[in-house]
């Protein structure tokens, strides 16, 4: 199908797009066009989540919401994928919607904490332990200090809760 229509900058919010007289809502994180009276379903709690629960997908039951109550909405999120294994930033509370500033990835890296720090180079594998500086997720860069020289050096936070550090 060949899209008809005035192309919009996706800035998060939703896009509405008119074709042959039919107003069509698309979502920016890739839902597919449809027709303005369907109605979207969307992952919410079955039971409150509170800050810093990591959300399983057992806590979450699917509900229809009228695109037109979607669209006046901040983001929302529009599928299970998204918020499954995320952790809540506040209390959210059974049946309502989850806006995407609400869920933030698990930290593997708590601030104040003792972690590894590896540096790997052309064969040569160096392990030091540090202080975290700041917490972080996977793929995260973060600042950690060298617990034997006091150094404080920069990092991407690895799938394992290590710090990768590369050379200068």
């Amino acid at each position: 199908m060949r899209r008809v229509g005035r192309r919009s900058n996706c800035d998060g919010s939703r896009a509405t797009r008119v074709l042959f007289g039919v107003v069509l809502l698309a979502g920016c994180f890739g839902a597919p066009l449809a027709r303005a009276g369907e109605p979207l379903v969307l992952p919410v709690p079955k039971l409150t989540i509170y800050p810093g629960d990591a959300i399983g997908d057992d806590w979450l039951v699917d509900r229809e919401f009228t695109r037109e109550f979607v669209a006046a909405q901040p983001p929302l999120v529009d599928s299970r994928d998204t918020i499954v294994g995320k952790v809540a930033r506040r209390t959210l509370l059974p049946g309502t919607p989850v806006p995407t500033s609400a869920i933030i990835e698990r930290k593997l890296v708590a601030q104040g904490a003792r972690v590894r720090i590896v540096f790997e180079d052309a064969g040569l594998s160096i392990v030091a332990f540090g202080t975290a500086l700041q917490s972080g997720s996977a793929g995260m860069v973060i600042q950690v200090r060298n617990l034997d020289s006091g150094v404080t050096v920069s990092g991407t936070v690895a799938g394992d809760g290590s710090v990768r550090v590369s050379g200068g």
